[in-house]
């Protein structure tokens, strides 16, 4: 079984998936702080200073009204955070298109590169091997 576990962590595809998962991790940091730091602030400026990661709705408890979500949570009351996954969408449809650039930008790579190459114009034949033993025949034979 340890052979087999061997085998399977060498294989190619498992180094690529390794490979895919942290540079997912690393990537997943990245739109986060671009949609908390860059985004968040001008759709909060559009929509008239809301900042989404903080709206909730307390179901039961006692929270005071403007408490940040994170206090809320401590309280142990149970919270309604419909700003964290409006946020989670954000994040999701900002993910989804820049992996869909990648991914038409990688494919137009693959398309350069596998474009056929246009072929050259032959340039004229010229006479066969054949065709230059006849000529050399005819010839002595004229002689």
């Amino acid at each position: 079984m340890l052979k087999e576990f061997k085998d399977f962590i060498a294989k190619g595809n498992v180094m690529d998936m390794a490979v895919g998962i942290i540079i997912g991790a690393a990537f997943t940091a990245i739109v986060k702080s671009l949609v908390d730091d860059l985004i968040n602030p001008f759709i909060g400026l559009f929509m008239g200073g809301i900042d989404f990661a903080n709206k909730y709705i307390v179901l039961s408890g006692d929270v005071a009204a403007g408490t940040a979500l994170a206090d809320a949570r401590e309280s142990g009351a149970a919270i309604f955070a419909y700003g964290s996954f409006i946020m989670a969408i954000i994040n999701f449809l900002i993910i989804a298109f820049v992996v869909f650039m990648l991914v038409r930008y990688v494919n137009k790579i693959k398309a350069a590169a596998e474009k056929p190459v246009e072929a050259a114009p032959e340039a004229p034949a010229g006479p066969s091997e054949l065709d230059v033993l006849l000529e050399i025949r005819d010839s002595l034979a004229k002689k």
